[in-house]
Protein backbone atom coordinates (compact mmCIF):
# COMPACT_ATOMS: atom_id res chain seq x y z
CA UNK A 1 0.00 0.00 0.00
CA UNK A 2 0.99 3.43 -0.51
CA UNK A 3 -0.50 7.14 -0.15
CA UNK A 4 -0.11 10.11 -1.37
CA UNK A 5 3.08 11.65 -1.15
CA UNK A 6 1.60 15.26 -0.14
CA UNK A 7 -1.26 15.31 3.05
CA UNK A 8 -2.75 18.14 3.82
CA UNK A 9 -4.91 18.35 7.04
CA UNK A 10 -8.25 20.73 7.26
CA UNK A 11 -10.62 21.43 9.43
CA UNK A 12 -13.91 21.95 7.07
CA UNK A 13 -15.59 19.96 4.47
CA UNK A 14 -15.19 23.90 2.32
CA UNK A 15 -11.69 23.18 2.36
CA UNK A 16 -11.79 19.91 0.81
CA UNK A 17 -14.57 21.65 -1.77
CA UNK A 18 -12.20 24.49 -2.53
CA UNK A 19 -8.99 22.22 -3.12
CA UNK A 20 -10.12 19.30 -4.71
CA UNK A 21 -10.45 20.86 -8.13
CA UNK A 22 -6.75 21.70 -7.66
CA UNK A 23 -5.38 18.27 -7.93
CA UNK A 24 -5.70 17.25 -4.01
CA UNK A 25 -5.83 13.40 -3.36
CA UNK A 26 -5.08 12.52 0.36
CA UNK A 27 -6.87 15.19 2.74
CA UNK A 28 -8.09 14.50 6.41
CA UNK A 29 -10.88 15.85 7.99
CA UNK A 30 -10.25 16.98 11.72
CA UNK A 31 -13.24 18.61 13.16
CA UNK A 32 -13.13 19.48 16.97
CA UNK A 33 -15.70 21.22 19.45
CA UNK A 34 -18.60 20.13 17.28
CA UNK A 35 -21.67 18.27 17.80
CA UNK A 36 -21.76 14.87 16.56
CA UNK A 37 -24.72 15.78 13.96
CA UNK A 38 -22.39 18.76 13.09
CA UNK A 39 -19.56 16.29 12.67
CA UNK A 40 -21.10 13.85 11.16
CA UNK A 41 -22.64 16.21 8.12
CA UNK A 42 -19.09 17.18 7.85
CA UNK A 43 -17.69 13.96 7.06
CA UNK A 44 -20.60 13.11 4.91
CA UNK A 45 -20.32 15.96 2.53
CA UNK A 46 -16.36 15.37 2.48
CA UNK A 47 -16.96 11.37 2.18
CA UNK A 48 -19.08 12.20 -0.88
CA UNK A 49 -16.97 15.46 -2.48
CA UNK A 50 -13.68 12.89 -2.14
CA UNK A 51 -15.56 10.09 -3.86
CA UNK A 52 -16.87 11.99 -6.77
CA UNK A 53 -13.03 13.32 -7.09
CA UNK A 54 -11.32 10.27 -6.97
CA UNK A 55 -9.54 11.14 -3.62
CA UNK A 56 -8.95 9.28 -0.21
CA UNK A 57 -10.41 10.90 2.75
CA UNK A 58 -9.26 10.46 6.06
CA UNK A 59 -11.43 10.49 9.11
CA UNK A 60 -9.57 12.34 12.61
CA UNK A 61 -10.73 10.77 15.91
CA UNK A 62 -14.68 10.39 15.19
CA UNK A 63 -13.36 6.44 14.33
CA UNK A 64 -17.50 5.46 15.01
CA UNK A 65 -19.16 8.28 13.14
CA UNK A 66 -16.18 7.31 10.28
CA UNK A 67 -17.73 3.40 10.61
CA UNK A 68 -21.87 5.21 10.37
CA UNK A 69 -20.39 7.21 7.16
CA UNK A 70 -18.84 4.44 5.69
CA UNK A 71 -15.75 5.76 5.48
CA UNK A 72 -12.29 4.19 4.53
CA UNK A 73 -9.95 5.44 6.31
CA UNK A 74 -9.29 6.68 10.19
CA UNK A 75 -6.59 8.42 11.97
CA UNK A 76 -6.34 7.57 15.50
CA UNK A 77 -4.40 9.97 18.22
CA UNK A 78 -2.36 7.97 21.39
CA UNK A 79 -5.36 9.08 23.28
CA UNK A 80 -7.86 7.53 20.55
CA UNK A 81 -6.38 4.15 21.16
CA UNK A 82 -7.94 4.06 24.34
CA UNK A 83 -10.98 3.72 23.68
CA UNK A 84 -11.34 2.67 19.91
CA UNK A 85 -12.60 -0.49 18.64
CA UNK A 86 -9.91 -1.46 16.66
CA UNK A 87 -10.94 -5.24 15.91
CA UNK A 88 -14.55 -3.21 14.85
CA UNK A 89 -12.88 -1.09 12.41
CA UNK A 90 -10.37 -3.61 10.69
CA UNK A 91 -13.53 -5.94 10.54
CA UNK A 92 -15.05 -3.29 8.74
CA UNK A 93 -11.98 -3.09 5.83
CA UNK A 94 -11.65 0.69 7.52
CA UNK A 95 -7.68 1.62 7.22
CA UNK A 96 -6.04 2.69 10.19
CA UNK A 97 -3.06 5.64 10.70
CA UNK A 98 -1.93 6.28 14.01
CA UNK A 99 -0.31 9.26 15.69
CA UNK A 100 3.29 9.09 17.48
CA UNK A 101 5.52 11.44 19.68
CA UNK A 102 7.75 8.71 21.47
CA UNK A 103 9.40 5.49 20.69
CA UNK A 104 7.07 4.32 23.26
CA UNK A 105 4.11 5.36 21.54
CA UNK A 106 5.60 3.88 17.96
CA UNK A 107 5.73 0.59 19.91
CA UNK A 108 2.23 0.92 21.24
CA UNK A 109 1.36 1.47 17.50
CA UNK A 110 2.90 -1.15 15.53
CA UNK A 111 1.83 -3.66 17.78
CA UNK A 112 -1.77 -2.89 16.42
CA UNK A 113 -0.38 -3.20 12.58
CA UNK A 114 -1.80 -0.14 11.50
CA UNK A 115 -1.53 1.20 7.82
CA UNK A 116 0.81 4.10 8.87
CA UNK A 117 2.52 5.46 11.53
CA UNK A 118 2.65 9.46 11.42
CA UNK A 119 5.30 11.16 13.17
CA UNK A 120 5.61 14.42 14.65
CA UNK A 121 6.15 16.55 15.26
CA UNK A 122 9.18 16.88 12.75
CA UNK A 123 9.76 20.80 13.26
CA UNK A 124 7.68 23.18 15.81
CA UNK A 125 4.23 22.69 14.87
CA UNK A 126 2.24 25.70 13.89
CA UNK A 127 -0.83 24.42 13.27
CA UNK A 128 -1.60 23.01 16.85
CA UNK A 129 0.03 22.79 20.31
CA UNK A 130 1.85 19.60 20.51
CA UNK A 131 3.44 18.85 24.15
CA UNK A 132 6.36 16.58 22.77
CA UNK A 133 9.63 17.85 21.67
CA UNK A 134 10.57 18.12 18.21
CA UNK A 135 11.90 15.03 16.76
CA UNK A 136 13.74 16.67 13.61
CA UNK A 137 14.98 14.60 10.40
CA UNK A 138 16.95 12.21 12.99
CA UNK A 139 13.65 11.16 14.16
CA UNK A 140 12.58 9.91 10.87
CA UNK A 141 15.74 8.50 10.18
CA UNK A 142 15.31 6.22 13.59
CA UNK A 143 11.32 5.24 12.88
CA UNK A 144 12.68 4.40 9.33
CA UNK A 145 14.41 1.82 11.13
CA UNK A 146 11.52 0.15 12.64
CA UNK A 147 8.60 1.02 10.20
CA UNK A 148 7.48 -0.59 7.45
CA UNK A 149 4.49 0.70 6.72
CA UNK A 150 4.02 4.31 5.08
CA UNK A 151 5.70 6.91 7.79
CA UNK A 152 4.19 10.50 7.26
CA UNK A 153 6.35 12.90 8.30
CA UNK A 154 4.21 16.26 10.49
CA UNK A 155 4.79 19.56 12.08
CA UNK A 156 5.92 22.24 10.57
CA UNK A 157 7.38 21.09 7.28
CA UNK A 158 7.13 23.50 4.39
CA UNK A 159 7.47 23.28 0.72
CA UNK A 160 11.04 24.41 0.94
CA UNK A 161 12.14 21.61 4.15
CA UNK A 162 9.80 18.98 2.32
CA UNK A 163 12.46 17.46 0.37
CA UNK A 164 14.80 16.58 3.62
CA UNK A 165 11.84 14.76 5.47
CA UNK A 166 11.52 12.27 1.65
CA UNK A 167 15.17 12.22 1.74
CA UNK A 168 15.53 10.96 6.10
CA UNK A 169 12.99 8.38 4.84
CA UNK A 170 9.19 9.79 4.81
CA UNK A 171 6.99 8.24 2.43
CA UNK A 172 4.77 11.30 2.71
CA UNK A 173 4.75 15.07 4.33
CA UNK A 174 1.89 16.06 5.87
CA UNK A 175 1.23 19.76 6.60
CA UNK A 176 -1.62 21.88 7.76
CA UNK A 177 -0.44 25.82 7.54
CA UNK A 178 2.02 25.73 4.68
CA UNK A 179 -0.77 25.70 2.63
CA UNK A 180 -4.05 26.78 4.39
CA UNK A 181 -2.48 29.78 6.17
CA UNK A 182 -0.90 30.73 2.89
CA UNK A 183 -1.87 34.02 1.23
CA UNK A 184 -2.77 32.37 -1.87
CA UNK A 185 -3.62 28.55 -0.56
CA UNK A 186 -4.66 27.21 -4.03
CA UNK A 187 -1.23 28.54 -5.70
CA UNK A 188 0.90 27.18 -2.60
CA UNK A 189 -1.40 24.34 -3.07
CA UNK A 190 -0.52 23.83 -6.47
CA UNK A 191 3.58 24.29 -6.45
CA UNK A 192 3.49 21.25 -3.75
CA UNK A 193 1.48 19.15 -6.20
CA UNK A 194 4.14 20.14 -8.97
CA UNK A 195 7.08 19.61 -6.52
CA UNK A 196 6.14 16.31 -4.84
CA UNK A 197 6.60 13.56 -7.79
CA UNK A 198 10.37 15.08 -7.89
CA UNK A 199 11.37 13.98 -4.18
CA UNK A 200 12.92 10.65 -3.87
CA UNK A 201 12.55 8.65 -0.18
CA UNK A 202 15.68 7.59 1.13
Amino acid sequence: MTLDRFYLIVNSAAWIERLLPIGLRLVQLRVKDLPDSDIEAQISKSLTLCNQAGATLIVNDHWRLALRCGAAWVHLGQEDLDTADIAALKAAGIRIGISTHTPEELGRALALEPDYIALGPVYEARGKTVDYPTQGLEGIRTWRQRVACPLVAIGGLTLETAPAAFAAGADSVCVITDVLAATDPEARLKAWLAARETWTRG
